[in-house]
């Protein structure tokens, strides 16, 4: 009989499939994992030919843990949510040593310690995940989101080779661990670079095509970007045979299981090591192939941990050191203006193509006509430019030593760019502005805003829709929106039958929001959501608000001289009077819309609130406009008369402030256990 005629058994093919699977999975390990791979690619490749065709053969032999199965799942419509059992949280930061010394005094006075041991690991700029393993098997992975809640991403996490899809060793019946998913520099150069040479867009950065990756409802998408993962710690487990006494040997003990754990972690003996490893990473940082934009420290003692617990959305007992600010020279080969929704004319640095901390920067803010003067900043100058994490690059200053004398200074223009309309400057304000409101370059960006979710959450508007509108004389003014026609739309570039419909619809939805909305879509200068909130809670009416003095506005809490000579401004303008009766006409809402729930109503009354850092699942109007409605209060400085202060994403002082006087901290889940009906 020849080997070709050979048939296995059932019994074999299954043998078969597991011998497969399992040297797959140890070469895997040995590949993605240590580094250090034992075969060639093509004898690879063979096994897992082999696997895939015994597989295709015998589909009911398919494991969910097979390393065929990290592609290959239908598109998915939607992520569903995945409450996080313990919260992943935020890093409070430090960004020098006076405040990285007195994290540490402060927490091992906290201890009543002299010195404790630090887990020392690199801040790896990428996206933070859950993995969930049931007994050995990876079944669930999720993004951080708000802490609390994150997002489903199973498929596309499978799909990154780094990830175990069964553990090794001695694992427990389930555990959770959460790591850091990010693409490593080298392979960012060359997707981009293959990108480049089939005509399609170059990515930014590593960390933003990392983010976008893990979000694709198609997996296969995911696949072809060669992401990468390190655990940094252990979620809880049930059914474990192991109790850790300190973080650092339960990042060894992942490590068996077959986590890729990143060597560079380092146990400190005191805060002198600690600082000695972070100066040494400063410069090293640069030599790595992923980003990495500080050091995490983390009390070692787990016990210890368990006692500092955590502040809002941080946790006590860990912080982020960052790095300085990426800084490098290059050449300002012009300055140039836009116009802002104000009618702000705003300049800005046109450079020579430079990369600073893993993003390609050809532009930059320059402020105002102020900043430029106080800079000495002139076209041809070699400049100084920086960026601090995800803030918009600025130049900073310039390398006079290299001036040849054909630099050129910059006036700013004595028309606006976008209408020839000439331009004015007030005494009290830095900036040059546009005062003609019917500024082509204005109206695109006021409509941008107009149609913005935090105003009228109009759908399907924005970009290149909104500038065709503008074009084709369809919109002159804002209120133009609401009397758009299907017909009008259909015969726009890129807008069908459906588009045009969704989009009337979407219009017709926004009739019905709240005056809050409208005067934060309005646009008016210096009144952002939150002031927006403010005058509808007090006026009601958009004609109370249109009739009101600067002494009337001034009386209102956080309302000064400045926003109301804005406000009032505004309204005596004819076309402005003329914008907001044409909506009264088309049935835009112009009542403040109560909004009135029995269960909890007056739940928080008499309550004083202040807010720091950033909501995941509210804006600062929406927060305030809740506990205004259940009968509390927002202030904007902690006291002695606070009672909560709510704590977001990157806190400020204010933090500080509420820990002195021992007023309660909580977080936005916090607040809506709070706020929850009593039955």
């Amino acid at each position: 009989m020849r080997y070709a005629d050979y048939k296995m058994s059932h019994e074999e093919v299954i043998i078969k499939i597991n011998s497969l699977r399992s040297e797959i999975n140890f070469h895997n390990h040995r590949y993605y994992i240590e580094d250090d791979p034992e075969i060639s690619d093509r004898d690879y490749d063979l096994m897992m030919r082999n696997l895939i065709r015994l597989e295709s053969e015998y589909p009911e032999l398919i494991t969910a843990d097979s390393p065929t199965q990290r592609v290959g799942a239908k598109p998915q419509t939607d992520f569903s949510e995945v409450a996080h059992r313990i919260p992943l949280l935020s890093l409070g930061n430090s960004f020098n040593d006076e405040e990285f010394e007195s994290w540490y005094k402060k927490t091992i006075s906290t201890l009543n310690l002299n010195d404790t041991e630090l887990s020392c690991e690199l801040k790896i700029d990428g996206l933070a995940v859950s993995l969930l393993y049931e007994n050995g098997v990876f079944v669930q992975g999720a993004t951080r989101g708000n802490g609390t809640t994150g997002e489903d991403i199973t498929l596309n996490l499978k799909t990154i080779n780094s990830i175990p899809l069964k553990l090794i060793g001695n694992y427990p019946r389930t555990l959770e661990v959460r790591g850091e998913v990010y693409f490593p520099k080298s392979h960012f150069i060359d997707f981009n670079n293959a990108r480049k040479e089939k005509g399609l867009k170059e990515y930014a950065n590593p960390r933003n095509t990392a983010a976008g990756s893990l979000r694709q409802l198609n997996a296969s998408v995911t696949a072809e970007r060669p992401l990468d993962i390190f655990i940094y710690g252990y979620g809880w487990s049930e059914g474990s045979h192991y109790a850790f006494e300190n973080h650092f040997d339960s990042l060894i003990y992942l490590k068996s299981l077959g986590f890729k754990i990143n060597k560079s972690n380092f146990l400190a003996r005191n805060i002198a090591e600690a600082k000695d490893f972070y100066q040494r990473w400063v410069d090293e940082r640069h030599n790595i192939d992923y980003e990495c934009d500080g050091i995490v420290f983390k009390i070692n003692d787990l016990q210890m941990q368990e006692i500092l617990g955590s502040i809002g959305r941080e946790p006590r007992w860990a912080i982020a050191y960052k790095f300085p600010a990426d800084r490098t020279e290059t050449q300002l080969l012009d300055i140039k203006v836009n116009v802002g929704r104000t009618g702000s004319i705003n300049p800005y640095a046109i450079l020579s193509p430079i990369n600073l901390g893993g993003v390609t920067i050809k532009q930059a803010t320059l402020h105002n006509e102020e900043y430029i003067k106080s800079k000495d900043l002139r076209i041809g100058d070699w400049v100084y430019v920086e960026r601090a994490g995800e803030v918009i690059p600025q130049v900073i200053g310039s390398n006079i030593s290299k001036r040849t004398g054909k630099e050129i200074n910059f006036s700013m223009p004595e028309k606006c760019p976008s209408c020839l309309h000439a331009t004015t400057k007030n005494p009290d304000e830095a900036a040059l502005y546009c005062t003609n409101i019917s500024c082509p370059a204005q109206m695109v960006r006021l409509i941008e805003h107009f149609i913005s979710k935090a105003a009228m959450d109009i759908d399907g508007m924005g970009g290149k829709t909104g500038i065709s509108l503008i074009e084709n004389n369809l919109i002159k003014n804002i209120s133009d929106i609401y009397n758009l026609k299907k017909e009008d739309l259909v015969e726009l570039e890129r807008m069908g039958d459906k588009s045009s419909d969704n989009l009337i619809s979407a219009i017709e939805a926004s009739k019905n929001r709240n005056l809050s909305n409208l005067i934060f879509g309005l646009g008016i200068k210096h009144v952002g959501s939150e002031i927006a909130d403010i005058l509808s809670n007090h006026f009601e009416h958009i004609d109370k608000l249109i009739n009101a003095s600067i002494e009337e506005l001034e009386e209102i809490d956080l309302i000064g001289p400045q926003i109301s000579k804005s406000i009032v401004d505004y309204f005596n303008i004819p076309e402005n009077q003329f914008i907001i009766s044409t909506m009264k006409k088309y049935g835009v809402n112009v009542r403040h819309i109560k909004n009135t729930t029995p269960e909890n109503m007056g739940i928080l009354e008499n309550k004083r609130f202040v807010i720091t850092g950033k909501l995941d699942n509210f804006s600062r109007s929406e927060i305030t406009k809740i506990i205004k409605d259940l009968g509390g209060a927002i202030t904007s400085k902690v006291s002695a008369q606070t009672d909560y202060l709510i704590v977001g994403i990157d806190p400020g002082s204010k933090l500080q402030q509420a820990t002195q006087l021992e007023i309660p901290i909580i977080n936005e889940s916090d607040f809506l256990l709070l706020i929850k009906p009593v039955k």
